[in-house]
């Protein structure tokens, strides 16, 4: 029966051009090499070295195999890499909730690292709407969220700031209210504000703060997004989904006369109580928690 020693034998054979090399590498005898090779050949039913020359040379069947052989030995290595972890408690899996609308840019250098030093960790991330965050979070689906900051969270809840989200108030480009300068409260209230929010009136902690009494609630952003495109009102959202639009000019900012500064909304890293973050998601947040502020400035909005 083939172990994974005859698969190194063979793979060294070949990349190495002989079975002495091969030896050597192993800190084995040639013979040991040469009846491992051939043990394998017999299982396999094929041979996979030519000797009929002074070094082995691999026969069409054995570069054919030879592939398959690597992916063996690798994933024995993985296999041994993953279990090492485990036993030093890494988790397999980690599951980040994102709420719809954060914009994942200032995360970018953060998985890199992720990948580099967790490896063997499975990495899921989610877009949910806002309420579906705290709901992922407490069913367990989730390890670790991250939402637009709320006045309160649910008993059971733990919750950082890290950083920000820029909002933009925004029309389609032939709305009457691009045409103003400056726009003011009356102004808006003359026309449909098209709010993300999957279910009007939901708990989430927010305070409703409509502008406009004629409101339309869309399940995510990038439905409101549609919809402001086609010109059915106007809304305030997320940079990091209209600035495409707003730089071809599809879109237009909306000057507001009682506001000059960004609407900057809190972005928060969430948790619960019932279930302690493992090695990995400890980790993650730990490196929210030391993200650079001006990580989250990913581009100004065009005036």
């Amino acid at each position: 029966m083939a172990n994974i020693e005859h698969f190194r034998a063979f793979v060294l054979a070949a990349d190495l051009g002989s079975f002495s090399a091969a030896a050597r590498q192993m800190g084995k005898a040639q013979s040991a090499v040469s009846t491992a090779i051939a043990n394998l050949e017999i299982d396999a039913d094929v041979q996979l070295f030519d000797r009929s020359s002074r070094n082995p040379v691999l026969t069409e069947a054995g570069a054919a195999l030879l592939p398959n052989a690597r992916g063996i030995l690798l994933g024995n290595q993985e296999f041994l890499a993953r279990a090492m972890s485990m036993s030093q408690g890494v988790e397999g899996h980690l599951c980040v909730a994102i709420e719809q609308g954060i914009s994942i840019t200032p995360l970018l250098d953060l998985l890199r690292d992720f990948s580099s030093t967790f490896a063997h960790v499975s990495l899921e991330i989610v877009t949910p709407d806002p309420t579906d965050v705290a709901a992922l979070l407490k069913r367990g689906r989730a390890e670790l969220g991250l939402m637009i900051e709320q006045e309160g969270y649910p008993t059971g809840f733990q919750f950082r700031g890290v950083g920000y989200s820029r909002t933009v108030p925004v029309t389609a480009h032939d709305h009457p209210l691009a045409d103003l300068a400056q726009v003011r409260h009356a102004d808006m209230r003359k026309y449909r504000e098209l709010v993300p929010q999957s279910r009007p009136g939901a708990q989430t902690g927010r305070s409703d703060r409509r502008k406009s009494p004629s409101v339309w609630y869309a399940e995510n952003p990038m439905l409101v997004l549609d919809l402001v495109a086609q010109g059915f009102g106007w809304a305030e959202l997320p940079y990091s989904i209209i600035a495409d639009r707003l730089r071809t000019g599809d879109l237009a900012q909306l000057n507001y006369a009682f506001q000059q500064s960004d609407i900057l909304q809190g972005v928060d890293a969430v948790w619960t109580e019932q279930r302690a973050l493992g090695v990995a998601g400890q980790w993650m947040l730990n490196k929210l928690l030391e993200l650079p502020q001006d990580v989250w400035r990913e581009g100004q909005p065009v005036s």
